[in-house]
């Protein structure tokens, strides 16, 4: 029961629109001021302990990387590869906007980083090309939910470490749906862009195609790098992070030359900032995630739950169910830091792969980042394509339509995720 009042603790807070961090602070310290017995050494000991983790370094490197990416040209040429690829099939720019925004998850990991820089170039792009603003930017916010889910990966990082799973194996069990959701959101704009007769480009010759392969290869490389070095134990997903940054900071800088230096500090400041406060998220969601351990409150959910069903397929649409509503609410990263530790032993008791829940749960939290109160790629979205927010949701929510059958793919047939991880890493 002191376990249900530190839950309705948290939604109170979260509901009054208290930061995410602090209101899992206040409600964990309320309930151990309340409850009494327990040394408040122990409140730091689990924040710090939580916060002293090698593999959270990755998170930093990889948003610096993305920023990297943004400024130094690399987007462009990735978009100009995309765009001879693929433009010429009916729906033209969105199909280019889908394979641009697979392509750049590869180096960034973050969705956020697609829809405010590449989506810059996309929405330009599609708006000259004489696409409406609405469906343009529809498609860019919601091809850049592939960023967390193809690796590197900024949310895989957390839930790799709230799981203790191996990031490598979650890395690599992104990249089958990853690939899966850039396929269903361009069948679904394949449909659109016939019933509504937008543009697309003729069809460019093999000599064009190959300059602008030449032009897009070392960015293309970045993937490779990673996840080559990741399997091959060269280095690890940490150090991988640390690989991106000097990468990108190589092509923007060196090769391309489009890096003006004086902008690295307000990167890294930026950095800094985003990172401390998901640290700060990580800390105290650990101590919060202690105390509900210590009150059985998984052992009470999975009890609960299994008054339902203990078929694991069920077990995992009830789950992407509840996430589907946490998305609404709670950032990605809240959520994966405040929720695996309550899901976890549940999911070992029912036989689900860490690695699929993994996979899953942040697919289905993806789609949080395009619906309100809390989405961010809505507003980013909405502010670089100029239009009202009112009219953002309306037009991006039928591409929840072609995420949800992915996620529900996945659900069905967890092969999709665990097949790469059990071939490449066994």
């Amino acid at each position: 029961m002191s376990g249900l009042y530190l839950l309705l603790g948290l939604l109170l807070l979260i509901f009054l629109r208290v930061p995410i961090a602090f209101a899992l602070g206040a409600s964990s310290l309320g309930y151990l001021m309340i409850r009494g017995g327990i040394p408040l050494g122990v409140v730091a000991q689990r924040i710090n302990g939580s916060m002293n983790s090698f593999v959270l370094l990755a998170v930093p490197f990889f948003m610096l990387a993305g920023k990297l990416m943004n400024t130094g040209g690399i987007t462009r040429r990735i978009f100009n590869f995309a765009n001879d690829l693929v433009g010429h099939i009916p729906g033209g720019l969105g199909h280019v906007n889908i394979v641009a925004s697979l392509i750049f998850a590869g180096m960034s990991g973050s969705a956020v980083a697609d829809a405010a820089g590449l989506g810059t170039i996309e929405i330009q792009a599609m708006r000259d090309a004489g696409f409406d603003d609405d469906f343009s930017a529809a498609v860019t916010a919601a091809s850049s939910t592939i960023g967390p889910i193809i690796p590197p990966s900024i949310p895989m990082v957390l839930y790799g470490v709230m799981a203790e799973v191996s990031i490598g194996r979650l890395f690599v069990g992104g990249v089958i749906p990853g690939i899966l959701m850039a396929l269903t959101m361009m069948i679904f704009t394949y449909f659109v862009a016939k019933r509504r007769n937008y543009p697309r480009r003729d069809k460019v010759d093999l000599q064009r195609l190959r300059k602008s392969f030449a032009e897009a290869f070392p960015p293309l490389m970045a993937p490779v790098l990673i996840i080559g070095g990741i399997l091959t134990g060269v280095f690890t997903p940490t150090e991988a992070a640390v690989v991106a940054v000097l990468y990108a900071f190589g092509l923007s800088y060196f090769i391309y030359r489009e890096l003006p230096l004086d902008e690295i500090p307000g990167m890294i400041k930026d950095v800094v900032i985003s990172t401390a406060s998901i640290i700060l998220i990580v800390g105290a969601a650990s101590l919060f995630g202690w105390i509900l351990t210590w009150e059985r409150v998984p052992q009470v959910l999975a009890r609960s739950m299994f008054g339902i069903s203990t078929n694991s397929t069920v077990v995992m649409l009830l789950l992407v169910v509840f996430l589907l509503f946490v998305g609404t609410f709670s950032a990605a990263t809240a959520s994966i830091v405040v929720l695996v530790p309550i899901f976890k032993p549940l999911m070992s008791q029912v036989g689900i792969d860490p690695v699929h829940c993994g996979v899953v749960m942040v697919l289905t939290l993806m789609i949080g980042l395009l619906t309100p109160p809390v989405g961010s790629v809505l507003y980013v979205t909405a502010e670089v394509a100029g239009i009202s927010v009112a009219r953002m949701i309306k037009a991006v929510t039928p591409y929840l339509i072609p995420l949800l059958v992915t996620v529900l793919l996945l659900v069905f047939f967890p092969s999709l995720v665990t097949f790469l991880p059990n071939l490449l890493l066994g």
